[in-house]
């Protein structure tokens, strides 16, 4: 019997050489004769550039090339609009160096190239730009209002896209319903911050006319597309690999940032390589950031704690661009309505452009903007009639026999929002246990007559998975005996190398660790898409699934023929094929490997071994019998969703507040998260682990500021503020198992699950923490100093003084 390892805690076949600091990374990348780059940024948010004088610079020794806009000729074009909307009506993209106008601090003006990225920096220096600098729009007040200075002088009021989306008929519920409330819920800016910034290398030959770049990427193939575009290349000619990748977390999908026009441009006009690589200054200006929206939010519920109905009229800080079109805002209203049976909802959301670094997709994408909002009212509902918060959630959950249950509006990919599975109650349940939550209102009241003041939050949530359009993966027996498989998709951490392995073990009978994965690389496997939207183990796992049970039944095809045995009673286990019942006469997938194609292999143990056996000789009759659907062991597959698959789950935490300084530490976590079916525990609760960690950053310590004239005041590590592990707790992780009925190994994405609901249930623990104040968080990021600005603005509702205990 094969050993069942799709579902195993198999541990990570990536560690090893990343441990020992074998990792490969694009600034590890040395190349002969290699120059380097550096870019100079606009250091104003909103100005017209009246000259460019690059003559200094030019003359510096050791610089090769200087480049603005007006030196590069057809290139000079706006990057590609990469999902339209028909709500976006105003789109409007970069262009690769700024031209005429400037429209975010850092925006590239000017592009140098030379013999090292100090002689770079200095020549940045030596450029001359005459700015004009004009009002700036730093925030989505000033970009709604009437008479606001344009970010784009041909966009009247700054409005880039209106969506409305409805679902049956929320303004008469809330005219009749019996309680109704209006609130205003605000998220700000932060960023992704991977501790790799980006970067790129880019090697022209001329020789070959091949261009290759490395570049820090979530999607190498449609770079490779785009590139072949952008300079007229056939797309064999042109290679993208993603080597080593510190952390994407969205920002590394997009295509194009300027550096990765500019830097194979150089190559290819200096004919030697050029390596640009972002430093930290720069990850903080030039590189896309997500968050900052603003809810205004109706919402009516019965006396029974039902959910009627909800209307949200939220705006959207876009940027200065929309590459992205306007994703996040779609995901954030398709995603408001979470686990709950909401019969009646209207979202009007208005996307702004601002002078800010454009937005686009960072882990969560949106959906913590929608579960905040939904989850506080939930908690709303339960203060304001007396009940239990977690009875008020549970009174309104879509129940299990109720999926698939359509939300009623059009997802992100174009698809319907509609939940495949789910058992929101289960997961419930589960954690109520794990937190002890039965037990902890007596927790609390004992602290609270010690001056320590607890509090217990939840946050519940539905996450989007698994969105197309396709994904494809090729698999092939060697003729060792391993097995190679590749695909489009790459990996930031998400152990891929592992679970891919695990999917082929199971369908071939071998050790996880006799499959060798490779991804990343555009000559590798020629079709895909990329690593985001937690998708990448649900579509391009299907692919590698679907191509390994067609290597599967091809092995099992040859080795009836050779056993004299039909194919439905051969047996794979141990990296072998036998007749059931006899394994002391078996053929390994290495000497298969060799039969299914005796002219690639004629050397080796295995090709003796065979002729041993009387196996090696010529089949009589054709060459390639049609039954072996072609040479050798190998076949691709591709697999595309009929629309998203929708993982769920639900985290608690019990947190400590001190009131005098307003710091806020964690004294327990637990997620309970429902993927579908299980590849890997292990890898999913890594998942989850490194998403509470980023949602706990963005809750309370990573918040970007600007000024009034767009200025970034936190773009150093002195001022934006990252978690340490001494601020992350011990994370307890539980599983929910609904299978997916969307795809063939009932699985959903977990890449994002983690981030989702930390915001919401910071605030909902912080609210219970510092109930004696009445404290109502409606915003987030919270840090120490504006937590303790909201309980210094409470305390005067207070009847006594916590503090002092009177």
């Amino acid at each position: 019997m094969a050993t069942r390892w799709f579902g195993a805690p198999v541990r990570r076949n990536e560690d090893p050489r990343l441990l020992r600091g074998e990792g490969t990374y694009v600034d590890d990348i040395d190349l002969p004769e290699m120059l380097h780059a550096a870019v100079l940024r606009s250091p104003y948010a909103r100005a017209k550039i009246r000259g460019i004088d690059t003559r200094a610079a030019r003359a510096l020794p050791g610089v090769h090339m200087v480049l603005s806009a007006a030196d590069l000729g057809e290139v000079l074009e706006p990057s590609p609009l990469l999902i339209p909307h028909q709500a976006l009506t105003q789109p409007r993209t970069q262009l690769p160096l700024a031209t005429h106008d400037v429209r975010y601090v850092g925006e590239a003006v000017a592009f140098v190239v030379a013999e090292s990225r100090y002689l770079a920096e200095d020549a940045l220096g030596l450029v001359d730009v005459e700015y004009e600098p004009l009002p700036a729009v730093h925030s989505l007040a000033v970009a709604s209002a009437s008479e606001a200075p344009l970010v784009h002088e041909d966009v009247p009021g700054n409005l880039a896209a209106h969506l409305v989306q409805s679902v049956g008929c929320p303004d008469k519920v809330i005219a009749s319903a019996p309680h109704v409330i209006r609130e205003t819920f605000e998220m700000e800016r932060g960023a992704a911050m991977p501790l790799e910034c980006r970067g790129i290398v880019a090697r022209w030959d001329r020789y070959e006319q091949m261009l290759t770049c490395w570049i820090s990427t979530q999607a190498p193939i449609p770079l490779r597309n785009g590139l072949a575009a952008i300079f007229h290349l056939p797309e064999h000619k042109v290679r993208v690999i993603a080597p080593d990748v510190g952390g994407g977390f969205g920002p590394k999908i997009m295509l194009f940032y300027p550096e990765e026009v500019l830097t194979p441009l150089a190559s290819m006009r200096l004919g030697r390589p050029v390596k640009w690589i972002e430093d930290r200054r720069e990850n903080f200006i030039s590189t896309n950031q997500e968050r900052g929206q603003l809810h205004e939010v109706e919402y009516a519920f019965d006396d029974l704690g039902q959910l009627l109905a909800v209307r949200d009229v939220f705006q959207h800080d876009t940027g200065a661009y929309t590459p992205y079109g306007i994703m996040v805002p779609i995901i954030t209203a398709c995603s408001l309505p979470g686990p709950y049976r909401l019969k009646h909802y209207a979202s009007d959301c208005r996307v702004f452009y601002t002078n800010k670094v454009p937005v686009s997709p960072y882990r969560g994408a949106g959906r913590p903007h929608a579960v905040f909002v939904m989850e506080r009212i939930m908690d709303r509902i339960a203060r304001e009639l007396g009940m239990d918060r977690l009875e008020v959630r549970a009174r309104n959950f879509i129940r299990p026999e109720e999926f698939p249950w359509d939300v009623g509006l059009v997802y992100q990919d174009g698809g319907p929002t509609r939940y495949d599975s789910g058992n929101y109650q289960a997961a419930l349940d589960k954690l109520k246990e794990l937190l002890d939550y039965g037990g902890f209102a007596i927790r609390q009241a004992q602290a609270r007559a010690q001056g320590r003041y607890l509090g217990l939050g939840v946050g519940y949530y539905v996450e989007g998975t698994s969105i197309g359009p396709y994904e494809g993966a090729h698999v092939r027996v060697e003729s060792d005996g391993r097995v190679f498989v590749s695909t489009g998709v790459t990996s930031q951490g998400q152990s891929h190398q592992t679970v891919f392995a695990q999917i082929v073990a199971e369908q071939l009978g071998i050790e996880p660790g006799n499959v060798l994965v490779t991804e990343g690389d555009s000559q590798a496997f020629y079709w895909g898409v990329g690593t985001f939207a937690s998708r990448a183990a649900t579509i391009a796992g299907s692919a590698v699934h679907l191509a390994a049970l067609k290597v599967r039944e091809k092995v099992r095809t040859l080795a009836a023929e050779l056993l004299e045995a039909l194919p439905e009673d051969i047996e794979l286990a141990g990296g072998k094929a036998f007749v059931k019942g006899t394994p002391q006469r078996a053929l390994t997938l290495g000497q298969l490997a060799i039969k299914a194609n005796p002219l690639r292999y004629t050397y080796g143990e295995s090709a003796r071994t065979l002729a041993a056996m009387n196996l090696a000789a010529a089949r009589p009759g054709p060459a390639l019998p049609s039954e072996r659907g072609g040479p050798g062991l190998e076949a691709d597959g591709f697999y595309s969703p009929p629309h998203g698959s929708f993982a769920s789950g639900i985290h608690g935490a019990i947190i400590e507040v001190d009131p005098r300084t307003a710091m806020v530490s964690f004294v327990k976590y637990v997620a309970v998260h429902d993927c579908g079916r299980l590849i890997n525990p292990l890898v999913v609760e890594g998942q989850v682990h490194g998403g509470v960690a980023q949602g706990i950053g963005g809750a309370f310590f990573e918040r970007l500021v600007f000024d009034e004239t767009a200025q970034p005041l936190s773009a150093t590590f002195m001022d934006y503020l990252i978690p340490t592990a001494a601020e992350i707790p011990d994370i307890t992780v539980e599983h929910i198992e609904t299978p997916s009925p969307l795809n063939p190994l009932g699985i959903k994405g977990v890449g994002e699950a983690g981030t989702i609901p930390v915001a919401a249930l910071f605030a909902s623990a912080i609210d219970d923490a510092l109930s004696p104040w009445k404290v109502r968080i409606r915003e987030m990021p919270l840090h120490p100093c504006r937590l303790h600005e909201i309980i210094q603005a409470a305390s005067g509702t207070t009847p006594h003084d916590p503090v002092h205990g009177g």
